[in-house]
């Protein structure tokens, strides 16, 4: 009667253990379906939009300066925000065309 007892107890262990491992497995596939497959679209979108830049696009930056690209080289954009006003800024900070709505993050 005491073995059955004990190895009662041994098999609700091991039982217990593989839960515990099927939850952290599925903790996981959750955090990799709302977090990081999200933010890797969000981030392959952007680095194709900087990729397809063009001159003469119009874009907004991450301060809030619109404008329209007159010249690129390599990571730096010429960007004209008014008649004859030009600035340079670095191509990561453009975030967004100008011609698209803006939208809301939340």
């Amino acid at each position: 009667m005491l073995t059955s007892i004990f190895l009662q107890e041994a098999a609700a262990a091991s039982g217990s253990g593989m839960s515990t491992i099927i939850m952290i497995v599925l903790m996981i596939a959750i955090f990799y379906f709302f977090m990081i497959r999200p933010q890797n679209k969000e981030r392959k979108r952007m680095r194709d939009f900087l990729d397809s830049l063009q001159v003469g696009s119009k874009v907004r930056t991450a301060s809030g300066v619109y404008g329209k690209v007159k010249e690129i080289k390599d990571n730096v954009i010429i960007l004209e925000i008014a008649d004859n006003v030009k600035i340079k800024i670095d191509k990561n900070y453009i975030v967004g065309s100008a011609e698209a709505p803006v939208q809301e993050s939340k």
